[in-house]
């Protein structure tokens, strides 16, 4: 795992209320991108969304939503 993610998980953990939601904030947006960036990986690769959803523990609708469409990959794939 990236250190700044340890980092920013052990700030969550050990700070006080506020530096523990900072941190937790700052850490979603990183694990957001990066879970973007692995959903983008894997249609590149031709998975299929049934087993991204399945892999991330939530609907082929839900993932499609959220991920899917002219958003994810050049030429609306």
């Amino acid at each position: 795992m990236d250190e700044t993610l340890v980092a920013l998980a052990a700030r969550a953990d050990d700070g006080g209320p506020l530096e523990a939601l900072r941190a937790l904030a700052e850490l979603r947006r990183r694990l957001d991108r990066l879970e973007a960036v692995a959903v983008r990986r894997a249609r590149v690769r031709g998975v299929m969304w049934i087993h991204i959803a399945a892999a991330l523990g939530v609907s082929k609708q839900a993932v499609h939503k959220k991920y899917g469409g002219r958003r994810l990959l050049p030429g609306g794939g």
